[in-house]
């Protein structure tokens, strides 16, 4: 929605500044929405939440000025120190009993309660980010049967776009009181249906929950609104209201309290540069003659955090540049400037790419880009961007794959009846026309209606699939019956050499068994996402199918990690809230990054890793050991985006950072070169020298140095 600045007043105050996105403050709704957030801010009090200093939701930037809340949110303190001891959690579920009973005396419901959204001081733990809070009763800022929230805690009703009333905020509660006790929510993570299927059907998993305190969350949970407690029921059946809250805290917690506490004044804040006069508005200012000033609140330097009302943390970016959304030239300092330069080409996608496929995935080769549509295949010449050919055999993004300069893929089958098909064929396509060149291996009782197909990896005499068997029913990505096996096939004979089932997956899952796979010497690496949502890395003997070890990889968007692989002959390398790597011997981790940012998936070039850092930029490190080697310096890393890997070139390397598609030098580690995108995910024509940005529908290139 917007961007959160650490801010000080001319007085000395210390605020948590937020503002909207420009393209977003045009939407009358949101501005409405951005209104309420102000006001059920106000209606929660500075005692159970942030303190409204000052807002104003007409001004050209809406924004919105809270007190800078002296404490970690809840998912951060039990991430660093563990679950919370049972006094703590039960100090902690009274008092936010207490503030959604003041939010709820106000008819108003929160309905995006999680930790996140929590923040915990010595004094008590407050409630924040209001974005979707709104009036018991009021749906019109609500489309019917739209479910909005976070799927992880959301009701039974909300999740099906049903009413939420203040029944809906206690089931949250008790979510987030089971994820401070155990450090998992209670209905698991991983993709949004099939969190939303559990918190429907599913029965809360209350493993870790000390034993006096799981009857008491269990009826909170129940899937009945009128079955669950009041607030201030649960608040007696929680806590008798005895001693301080600081006293049923834990020390690890109180220490980290205070230190973000002296954090806060530990740097002094640098004025922003007057802004030019003209007569453009600039973001920070109110449009003239319309509404009040900001009071003289001044930018600290750098965004704190995105969408969050007020953040417990301090992240400080000391450059003295203007906080301006959107495009154009952005000057670093007085002397380095970066050009915005427009793209080469953008070549529109006929077909919608359907979600559980993903975005579109380029196959470059031989001058031509081959764009698997889910509903056939589009050559796409890499020089213009024209179209040169279509092929109608259904295949999607995760059946076509270069390797080895040849061009592979998985036959997909015509619509039946009945819904069962042919077997699948693995074979070579002509890149210039979209032809099959030859049929390499065929899969004996396999069915080539099933989408759940996928060609993993390729080597010179190898091919690894997952090829399915059963009737294909049309409820979802996979049918109720169907089986999967991961297998081998040989490209020379067409012989399968191995084939390994995998686990049943639950028939409405949107991502199919495998984010990513790479053979690597005589192993497969795969990161394989299981039914409940989970990511774990399998490691396999690529000779046999057998696995050698696998262990679970915590991480709560999947998504980020089909950006590939980085390997090498000895070790794996992962992101995540460090950047990690394992031995592909056994498993072991062999170093992590000394400093904890979220850090999105690696790539790995002449023994350096390089990989974007929330609130960093992009950070190289040395592969062996390691130690970081450098961290892009010279412009605002606020909107740095962690959720696909970057792409190299030789001078530059390219990555998205906010509506901008940025190339940074590997020699000054300076921005060099913008590009607005609207790209989600890049890619690297190494022959063409492009970067492919993709969406759900657009393929844009530009250049790649």
């Amino acid at each position: 929605m917007g961007t959160v600045y650490v801010a000080r007043s001319s007085g000395g105050r210390t605020v948590a500044l937020k503002t909207m996105h420009a393209a977003i403050a045009t939407d009358p709704a949101a501005r409405t929405r951005f209104r309420l957030e102000a006001d059920a801010a106000r209606v929660i009090g500075d005692r159970f939440g942030a303190r409204v200093v000052d807002a104003d939701a007409l001004a050209e930037t809406p924004w919105l000025a809270t007190e800078y809340v002296l404490g970690p949110p809840l998912d951060e303190a039990v991430e660093a120190a563990g679950p919370l001891p049972e006094q703590s959690v039960r100090a902690l579920g009274a008092a936010l009993c207490s503030a959604l009973g003041q939010l709820h005396r106000s008819d108003v419901v929160h309905r995006d309660l999680k930790p996140s959204n929590i923040l915990v001081t010595a004094y008590g733990p407050k409630v924040i980010d209001f974005g979707i809070a709104r009036a018991i009763g009021d749906d019109r800022l609500t489309r019917a049967g739209a479910a909005v929230g976070t799927p992880a805690f959301m009701s039974p009703e909300q999740a099906t776009g049903q009413e939420h009333d203040a029944g809906g905020d206690v089931f949250a509660l008790a979510g987030v009181l089971v994820y401070a006790a155990t450090g998992h929510g209670p209905f698991g993570h991983g993709q949004a249906a099939d969190l939303l299927y559990r918190v429907r059907y599913a029965e809360a998993d209350l493993s870790g929950v000390p034993a006096a305190l799981a009857p008491v969350l269990a009826q909170c949970l129940a899937k009945e609104p009128g079955a669950r407690p009041t607030t201030a029921y649960l608040a007696a059946q929680l806590h008798d209201g005895k001693g301080e809250f600081a006293d049923h805290l834990p020390h690890e917690l109180l220490a980290d309290i205070g230190r973000r506490a002296a954090d806060v004044w530990r740097l002094v804040p640098q004025r922003l540069p007057a802004p030019v006069a003209g007569p453009e508005v600039m973001a920070g200012t109110t449009a003239a003659g319309r509404r009040r000033s900001r009071r003289g609140v001044l930018a600290l330097g750098g965004a704190l955090a995105v969408g969050a009302a007020a953040g417990g943390g301090a992240w400080w970016w000391q450059e003295r540049t203007p906080a301006r959304g959107g495009g154009g030239t952005r000057t670093k300092s007085s002397t380095h400037r970066t050009q915005n330069i427009e793209p080469l080409w953008t070549y529109t996608v006929d077909v919608v790419v359907t979600a559980e496929l993903g975005a579109v995935v380029p196959q470059a080769l031989g001058g031509m880009i081959v764009v698997p549509t889910g509903g056939g295949s589009q050559g796409v010449s890499s020089a213009s961007g024209a179209r040169k050919w279509d092929s109608y055999s259904e295949e999607s993004s995760w059946q076509t794959l270069v390797a080895g300069g040849r061009l592979y893929r998985l036959s997909i089958g015509e619509e039946t009846s009945d819904g069962i098909g042919a077997a699948v064929t693995l074979q070579t396509v002509d890149p210039k026309n979209g032809k099959t060149i030859k049929t390499l291996a065929r899969f004996a009782g396999t069915n080539d209606e099933l989408p759940t197909h996928q060609l993993l990896c390729v080597t010179d005499r190898v091919a690894y699939v997952v090829v399915g068997k059963g009737k294909n029913d049309g409820t979802g990505a996979f049918s109720v019956g169907e089986t999967d096996a991961l297998g081998a096939a040989d490209l020379e004979t067409g012989k399968l050499l191995w084939s390994k089932p995998l686990p049943v997956r639950f028939e409405l899952s949107s991502r199919l068994h495998f984010l990513a796979a790479k053979a690597v010497g005589s192993r497969l690496v795969t990161l394989q996402e299981v039914k409940d949502g989970t990511v774990r890395i399998v490691v396999r003997d690529a000779s046999t199918g057998a696995v050698l070890w696998e262990r679970p990889y915590g991480i709560d968007e999947p998504d980020v990690l089909r950006g590939g692989i980085a390997a090498d002959s000895d070790h794996l390398y992962l992101g995540g809230s460090r950047l990690w790597a394992l031995r592909l011997s056994d498993g072991a981790v062999t170093w992590k990054t000394s400093t904890e940012h979220v850090h999105g998936p690696p790539v790995l070039k002449a023994g350096i890793l390089y990989a974007v850092g929330g609130g960093v930029g992009l950070t190289a490190v040395d592969a062996r050991s390691g130690k970081v080697l450098w961290t892009e310096r010279g412009g605002e890393v606020s909107e740095a985006s962690t959720a696909w890997p970057p792409v190299l070139g030789t001078r530059y390397a390219y990555y998205k950072n906010g509506t901008l598609l940025r190339a940074i030098s590997l020699s000054s580690h300076t921005t060099s070169l913008t590009y607005q995108t609207s790209g989600r995910q890049f890619y690297a024509d190494a022959d063409a020298k492009l970067v492919l940005g993709v969406d759900s529908q657009n393929l844009t290139a530009y250049p790649l140095q």
